[in-house]
């Protein structure tokens, strides 16, 4: 009997002793070690505000923003003076190619790299990095040859020369653009080349730019910059 007392007793003062110690534990829990987790966020990946053109997407794309953008004059700011141009709405490719690189800046800062005395004055190119990255960012692509509308390469005309690659139907670089200075030298040029507008203000200025001094691959010894085109009224 008096071993049974014993044990209940041992259990007994066992028991509130684990009670005790499970008392301790609860009330010192921090409350700060609890673990949250962190509120999930809704990231927006931004789209860019335009798509990377191609030959596959290029000429859908200008037939659209033909119709959103109807502008038709640009000037272009030179070392020399500024030449105003007037863009053809029948060439609707063409006229929404130049409108599109002039509202991106491309022409900004490229030079007349090409000048040929008493024919052409060639440009939109440099051999600047900062071109290159601009390229890369509007895309690669050609545009086809639009030369049944009734114009040709009249004094003041401006036309879009062939892809430097060889191709069969005078594909056009979308980024280089030339201005007829004599009419009489330039005749071999229609029906392979479109004329896309013309010279409505400024033909001295481009006189002027024909007349510099080249190297033997027509490039001015002095460079000739387009500080900027912008849209007109």
């Amino acid at each position: 009997m008096r071993f049974q007392l014993i044990i209940i007793v041992v259990l007994f003062l066992w028991n509130c002793e684990d009670k005790q110690s499970s008392k301790q534990t609860t009330s010192t829990t921090p409350k700060d070690s609890i673990i949250q987790k962190p509120k999930e966020t809704n990231k927006k990946v931004s789209s860019p505000e335009f798509p990377i053109l191609s030959d596959d997407n290029a000429m859908e794309f200008f037939l659209e923003y033909s119709k959103a953008h109807k502008e038709d004059k640009v000037r272009i700011t030179t070392d020399f003076g500024t030449i105003d141009i007037k863009l053809y709405d029948k060439t609707k490719f063409h006229r929404a190619n130049f409108i599109y690189l002039t509202k991106r800046k491309y022409f900004d800062n490229t030079q007349f790299y090409r000048v040929v005395k008493n024919f052409v004055i060639q440009g939109g190119s440099s051999d600047g990095l900062d071109l290159y990255k601009k390229r890369r960012k509007i895309g690669k692509y050609l545009l086809p040859p639009d030369t049944k509308r009734g114009y040709s390469h009249q004094r003041g005309a401006i036309s879009m020369p062939s892809s430097e690659i060889e191709n069969a139907y005078k594909l056009a670089s979308p980024f280089q653009f030339f201005i007829v200075v004599n009419r009489e030298k330039a005749k071999h040029l229609d029906g392979d080349y479109t004329v896309f507008g013309e010279v409505i203000k400024g033909m001295d200025v481009v006189d002027k730019i024909n007349a510099v001094k080249t190297d033997e691959g027509d490039w001015p010894i002095d460079n000739v910059y387009i500080r900027s085109v912008e849209i007109i009224k």
